[in-house]
């Protein structure tokens, strides 16, 4: 019988899957529902074309998402330190060792996690970034439904932050033993983040190249021709009528080929997904820092996989003439309070979660990589003052 497609349904289901770490039965049951209802045509379009495990529980459903080149906006956003993630993996192995459901203090999380945390430097909570630490972990264990607060003294777990005597009662969930994926081998086998990557392969030896080019067009905002023998790339090339036809048939999403970029766009804004540009000012300063290098494109050397090439004094310098050109309709933040330096950090930042640009690690020159010019924005014809803004 013919693959006849998704209907709109099951693209919001498959849409859901990616977009959401999990989705809990008892807080989105419409979506997990939907998933359970479609669950036989997703399960095998996801083994098939992304090589990924679908896990189906009474409690949640959860798509393994396994990364092909770590990002840093693949990261959790609101962890600032190393020992952030470390903590939070002592938190997690610390709620493994309770039962379900079982209650306990902060005081007594924060001592079982002063005992198992690895750092060289021990733990201190009279140290106010150990605590500011903690406090970003217990946040994110919340949101996640790892864990659930019970009850606490006012101010609750910011109050952590500045004194340890500060108490919460918390309870722990069923879905705290299933946020960490469970492994081929023994993760203390392997020496570095390559060889744990790895051992997901060894479950996908059949059709290795189109599990890896989905993955990657699905979970990278673009896919780029990173050599003259890039395989990947080549494969997108070859096949893209192929790979068009099935993305737009099972997803929203529209396949964009070039000569050194791919990407999947959304001719229909939906708000299942996260798109640029999206209502933020960052975005908006960008679009306009794309307008401007479009219409001053012959200033520009561009190589032969569309890169140009700039000093940070050159990008520091761009972003000075955009902001003379633009900065009228900017937000108050950038029109007035930020300078030039941090206005210039905030959009390259910007720039690189989107894979629009990148900072070379040789030469530490900043490079507008081809998507960068796919995009652009303008004020209209009528906008004059800020009191149009």
């Amino acid at each position: 019988m013919p693959d006849m497609g998704f209907n709109e349904q099951q693209q919001d289901a498959l849409g859901a899957l990616f977009e959401q770490f999990w989705i809990l039965r008892d807080k989105d049951p419409e979506a997990y529902q939907l998933i359970r209802e479609n669950e036989r045509a997703l399960r095998r379009y996801i083994i098939e074309k992304f090589g990924l495990s679908l896990i189906v529980h009474k409690d949640f459903i959860k798509l393994e998402k396994v990364p092909l080149n770590p990002e840093k906006w693949m990261g959790i956003g609101t962890f600032q330190e190393p020992r952030d993630y470390a903590l939070f993996a002592c938190g997690l192995a610390y709620l493994e060792n309770r039962s379900v459901e079982d209650h306990f203090l902060l005081s007594e999380f924060a001592n079982g996690l002063k005992e198992m945390y690895p750092g060289v430097i021990a733990l201190d909570w009279t140290n106010y970034q150990h605590r500011k630490s903690l406090v970003r972990v217990l946040k994110k264990l919340v949101e996640l439904d790892c864990i659930h607060e019970v009850d606490s003294y006012s101010g609750g777990v910011e109050g952590f932050a500045y004194s340890e005597e500060q108490e919460v009662l918390y309870k722990g969930t069923i879905y705290s033993r299933y946020f960490m994926r469970n492994h081929l081998h023994d993760i203390r086998r392997c020496e570095s983040l390559a060889e744990i990557l790895d051992m997901d392969w060894e479950r996908n030896q059949e059709d290795l190249r189109r599990k890896r080019v989905y993955r990657k067009l699905m979970y990278e905002p673009v896919v780029y021709r990173e050599s003259e023998d890039d395989l990947d790339f080549d494969y997108i090339r070859r096949y893209r009528n192929s790979l068009r036809e099935d993305i737009e048939s099972h997803t929203p999403f529209a396949l964009q080929v070039t000569k050194n970029a791919a990407m999947l766009t959304l001719p229909e804004q939906k708000q299942l997904y996260e798109l640029f540009p999206d209502r933020k000012a960052l975005s908006t300063l960008v679009l306009h820092v794309q307008a401007y290098v479009r219409a001053t494109i012959h200033k520009y050397i561009i190589d032969t996989f569309g890169q140009i090439h700039l000093t940070h004094a050159q990008f520091e310098q761009l972003i000075q003439q955009v902001r003379a050109d633009y900065k009228v309709g900017w937000s108050i933040e950038y029109r007035e309070k930020r300078g030039l330096k941090k206005t210039s950090e905030d959009i390259l930042m910007h720039l690189m979660d989107w894979s629009f640009a990148k900072v070379e690690a040789e030469t530490n020159l900043i490079v507008l990589l081809p998507a960068f010019g796919r995009m652009t924005g303008y004020y209209p014809k009528d906008f004059e003052s800020e009191d149009h803004v």
